[in-house]
């Protein structure tokens, strides 16, 4: 049982398990195949709107995470929210990104969001 993430562009591996991509625009230069994707999760990815007002900024990372975490909340996305946690349980997932940046990306904010739908649905 685990969540992990990792950069789309890195040669996928046995032991990613189910990978799902969580952007909301398909990576340049990437073929669907060779992604070896379980699905490709679009809606779960930050809004149009949030993803170009952050342009990977760093700087406005806190705000970003701030702004995301509440996009999660909505109702649609708390069903796909609880689909991944009950994945996780049965084995690895893997949230596959395209960012450069491995400190600031929006796969990191959910992968905490499906740990704490885990940890939720543990209790």
């Amino acid at each position: 049982m685990a969540v992990r993430v990792k950069r789309v562009y890195d040669p996928p591996a046995a032991e990613d398990g189910e990978r799902f991509l969580v952007e909301r625009l398909w990576p340049r230069g990437v073929a669907r195949e060779a992604a070896q994707l379980t699905a490709w999760l679009k809606d779960l990815a930050p809004s149009t709107a949030l993803r170009q007002w952050f342009h990977h900024d760093p700087e406005r990372w806190p705000e970003f995470r701030r702004r995301y975490e509440a996009e999660l909340q909505a109702p649609e996305k708390q069903a796909a929210l609880l689909d991944l946690a009950q994945r996780a349980r049965r084995g690895t997932i893997t949230l596959v990104y395209a960012a450069r940046d491995t400190q600031h990306n929006s796969a990191l904010v959910l992968k905490e969001a499906v740990e704490r739908r885990l940890r939720q649905t543990e209790e």
